[in-house]
């Protein structure tokens, strides 16, 4: 079994975002959420930050990524993007002299992105909003700090054939070995 912890940010309980959350961890006998509006985790980098300091809510969600061997992040697209309360997480969380420069961090097996979409895939494709994306999270933002990513953009209409996608994710960790 697998060890995961999701980072989750969308601002309402009720969002199709949260049901694909709801689906993905529906299979796990155990993980951990940081639900970033939930928790009012703040996206802005202080100038203390900047120049080394680690607040305890940091140190927190490090320590989460530290104890799993799986991270998922779930979040709509926004903007061509992640929203910004979690763009602000890695801005904060991914430190220099944890997450790299050197990386000291727990390197995980298995990193993925599930994000939510109104608009179809090809559209995506087509406009070249996915692959700036997929680039942006998987080599940026994850690159070195997981053994193998993979992003998964549920998008357009069809919400239960979505929902049974991330149930599906889920369930295949909760089967690989740790």
């Amino acid at each position: 079994m697998t060890a995961v912890h999701v980072v989750y940010a969308h601002p309402s309980p009720s969002s199709f975002t949260r049901e694909v959350l709801d689906a993905f961890v529906s299979g796990l006998p155990s993980y951990t959420v940081s639900d970033l509006y939930a928790s009012g985790f703040s996206p802005v980098m202080t100038a203390a930050e900047y120049a080394g300091a680690v607040p305890p809510d940091v140190r927190a969600e490090q320590e989460l990524l530290d104890a799993a061997d799986t991270w998922a992040f779930v979040y709509p697209v926004w903007w061509a993007d992640c929203p910004a309360i979690l763009k602000g997480w890695f801005d904060r969380v991914l430190t220099v002299g944890w997450a790299y420069k050197p990386m000291r961090l727990n390197v995980a097996t298995r990193a993925l992105v599930l994000c939510t979409a109104g608009h179809p895939t090809e559209t995506l494709e087509s406009s070249g909003v996915l692959p700036a994306m997929r680039t942006v999270m998987l080599t940026d933002r994850i690159g070195p700090r997981a053994h193998t990513a993979s992003f998964h953009v549920l998008a357009g209409p069809d919400k239960a054939t979505h929902l049974e996608t991330a149930a599906a994710l889920g369930r295949s960790l909760a089967t690989r070995p740790g």
